[in-house]
């Protein structure tokens, strides 16, 4: 393994063992709840947004340490950014984990943290944990009703 891969399965660890933003969130005015009943994997997202712009994202669950990590490390990456600019690295993550576009050293660097999940596309069972949370979270951002899952 590279030493960047390495570093890489030490955040997803880290934020697996120990999820930042793991709470209900007040005055949160969105909120979905996402599973994936293959793994297990269950989610909540709060995510208060004013004026276009995602003021605080919050999560709660349960699951694997790939699901657990990737929306803890969602609610850092969002805080800040339009909903453009969310529905856009939504659309990057994904073609992350799932192959579908290689990634180039200008996409991982635009990525951030979340290029910790470039491995993901090598566990084809496991893409569902890396994305439950930001589907979850885009249902969230749509104010859909009925609960998201993975199949």
């Amino acid at each position: 393994m590279s030493h960047a891969g390495e570093l890489y399965q030490e955040l997803i660890l880290d934020h697996g063992r120990r999820p930042r933003n793991f709470k209900a969130l007040e005055g949160a005015n969105h909120h979905a709840v996402g599973h994936n009943p293959l793994c297990g994997d269950r989610v909540t997202v709060f995510v208060r947004v004013e004026d276009g712009v995602v003021r605080d994202a919050t999560f709660q669950g349960s699951g694997c340490a790939i699901s657990q990590a990737s929306s803890s490390i969602m609610t850092e990456t969002i805080r800040g950014r339009t909903l453009a600019e969310v529905e856009a690295l939504f659309g990057r993550f994904h073609e992350l984990v799932t192959g579908d576009t290689p990634p180039d050293d200008e996409t991982l660097e635009g990525l951030g943290k979340l290029a910790a999940f470039a491995g993901v596309v090598e566990f084809p069972m496991r893409v569902k944990c890396a994305t439950l949370s930001w589907h979850t979270l885009r249902a969230a951002l749509a104010d859909a009703s009925r609960p998201v899952t993975t199949e």
